[in-house]
């Protein structure tokens, strides 16, 4: 699969430019940047702005932003392919994974699967226990050891509900995802990412991790934003939760990912189609499939896949509309409710322009 790469802009930039830079102006973004795919081709790929406030970079439209949340798709399709290799099931529990454990987890845990896990419904609470929360930012050892530890650790408390009952969204039941991974497969999760996705898809900018190198302007910074003022940032989330929220790339990499989704359920590629769609169907009762909230839309012509991700310093958002052929991702490098609203902003703007007719 592969998508034009920035050296060929569409002819269309120019507005989608204009476009940027008033909702930029409007949200007092350092900045904004978007690409659209329609039927297979780039219609539309732009960026706007400044990778850090108080430098005058500018950005390109082939830098790099961190998706945050957007990552679970990913864990999601990682584990798909697993489970089509027979390395791992759906219904593959905690307890078989980590017979180790027994005794030592909970008990109510030791029957979560997998598959309740990716869709948030493994009964996991919200937010972890401060003691799990605590080492993972304490990044002792190798990440595939931090993510054992924090998965050991929040599975030794009871569950918030009954698995299978309630949604309940969990960066920490992705941390077990990839904890588990790990464990039945033997390779850590940032290299299945790379060996499953990342290469196969061409997304040669993924990485892990804030963009860029330490103290330097080569990538966009994070921001965070107290009343006027905006704070840069190459702060991230712990790895111990990578699976959950801490891939970076460009958004031309992320359209590609978008893209393989948008076209999975009509033809075989990475994923035969039947599982694809399985990704893409929330459980009875919920509106939360593998990594995509999955709801009945007009603009979409039927199925909409959404996601967003913040790591609360970068902010990015996929929207996706298989029936139309038509996938649009955007992202800014500031985090907070104005991020959220001219991310909002951009989405209207392109499905009014290009679905529109």
């Amino acid at each position: 699969m592969t998508l034009p790469k920035s050296a060929e802009q569409p002819a269309s930039v120019p507005e989608a430019m204009k476009a940027l830079q008033e909702i930029r102006d409007k949200y007092d973004l350092p900045a904004l940047g978007l690409v659209v795919v329609k039927d297979g081709k780039v219609c539309d790929r732009a960026a706007v702005g400044i990778r850090k406030t108080g430098n005058a970079v500018p950005v390109a439209t082939s830098d790099k932003f961190h998706i945050g949340s957007c990552t679970k798709s990913m864990t999601a399709t990682i584990a798909a392919m697993l489970i089509e290799e027979g390395r791992l099931r759906w219904n593959t529990t905690v307890a078989e994974v980590f017979p180790e454990l027994t005794g030592e987890i909970h008990r109510q845990c030791e029957t979560v699967r997998l598959e309740q896990l990716l869709t948030h419904r493994g009964g996991i609470a919200n937010n972890p226990d401060s003691v799990a929360w605590s080492r993972a930012w304490e990044e002792n050892g190798t990440p595939t050891q931090q993510r054992y530890e924090f998965a050991r650790a929040v599975l030794a408390y009871p569950l918030a509900v009954t698995p299978g009952t309630k949604m309940i969204y969990s960066n920490s039941g992705y941390a077990i995802v990839s904890a588990m991974i790990e464990r039945a497969i033997g390779e850590p999760w940032e290299h299945l990412a790379t060996e499953k996705l990342f290469s196969p898809l061409h997304m040669d900018s993924a990485g892990f991790g804030p963009p860029g190198t330490k103290d330097e302007v080569d990538q966009p910074w994070g921001h965070t934003k107290t009343e006027s003022v905006k704070t840069p940032s190459q702060k991230d989330n712990p790895p111990a939760i990578s699976a959950a929220g801490r891939v970076h790339c460009s958004l031309d990499d992320l359209a590609l990912f978008a893209v393989f989704h948008v076209e999975g359920e009509r033809q075989n590629g990475l994923l035969k189609t039947e599982t694809m769609r399985k990704l893409h169907t929330p459980p009875a009762g919920s509106d939360y499939a593998f990594g995509w909230l999955c709801v009945e839309s007009d603009w979409a012509g039927g199925k909409e896949l959404w996601h967003n991700g913040s790591n609360t310093f970068w902010y990015a958002s996929m929207w996706l509309a298989p029936a139309r052929n038509f996938a649009l991702v955007t992202a800014t490098n500031i985090a907070g409710v104005d991020a959220d609203k001219a991310l909002d902003e951009v989405k209207e703007k392109m499905v009014r322009k290009w679905l529109s007719h």
